[in-house]
């Protein structure tokens, strides 16, 4: 149709990795896969990329779809704790099904630890690193210490963005003052961060995330004191926290 733009090849695979990481439970959106495929699909040959959370494999799927496609190898990293949570071997059991499923067992290499300790014995140097673990500012922050592997120019994009309270903390505090990360923007709250020297304008972008995350804390708070009229007055419509 006019207007339109034509469809490529890239766009038909990350259709097929999308329909498949779908059935996947999780609460990454299509927009925010696109995001993480974007980024994964413009990776050097032979690159390596690190997940640090990957729960049963949502997000997984689409970055080891990508990744293959530039013969490179993503390592997921993801001690699969036991508890109400988290689901421990049963979560695990169901993430490396969806590895097995998509035929993504000679790309994706489950680290089976805490990404905390994983990272003070890290070596290689990646050249994606995408955050989802824990969202507390301690563990947060510690994972946005994975930057200092990577290379310049190669991208940081953090999950659950100006809606934790636990991730924001550690952004403002971690990166808002760095002198070799940038914030680029978010998809819902996907954000996208560089391995650059930031602006000023890249500092100043953050601060205006600040009041929709106000917003989306308060939603929260809302959702947990069953007070969904008050949330939807919000604009927010569903029944789980905004993502």
């Amino acid at each position: 149709m006019p207007g339109e733009e034509p469809k490529t090849a890239g766009d038909d695979a990350f259709e097929s990795a999308w329909e498949l990481a779908d059935t996947v439970p999780g609460w990454l959106t299509k927009e925010q896969a696109r995001r993480l495929w974007d980024e994964a699909s413009t990776l050097p040959a032979g690159s390596a990329a690190v997940e640090i959370g990957s729960h049963k494999g949502r997000s997984t799927l689409v970055l080891g779809r990508a990744v293959q496609r530039r013969q490179g190898t993503l390592y997921a990293i993801d001690p699969f704790v036991e508890g109400k949570l988290f689901g421990g071997q049963s979560t695990k059991a169901t993430f490396l099904a969806t590895v097995a499923g998509a035929d993504l067992d000679s790309v994706v290499v489950h680290v089976h630890d805490y990404s905390t300790r994983v990272r003070q014995g890290w070596t290689d140097s990646p050249a994606l690193l995408y955050i989802d673990g824990k969202h507390d500012y301690w563990t947060c922050s510690d994972d946005l210490a994975w930057r200092s592997r990577l290379g310049e120019g190669s991208a940081v994009l953090v999950h659950d963005a100006f809606s934790s309270i636990g991730v924001t903390t550690a952004i403002l505090i971690k990166v808002m003052f760095s002198r070799d990360l940038a914030y680029e923007g978010r998809e819902g709250s996907l954000a996208t961060f560089r391995r650059r020297t930031p602006r000023l304008s890249d500092r100043g972008r953050i601060l205006r995330e600040l009041p929709w995350w106000v917003r989306n804390v308060a939603i929260k708070v809302l959702l947990r004191l069953r007070l969904r009229p008050v949330a939807r007055a919000l604009g927010h419509t569903g029944s789980y926290d905004p993502y």
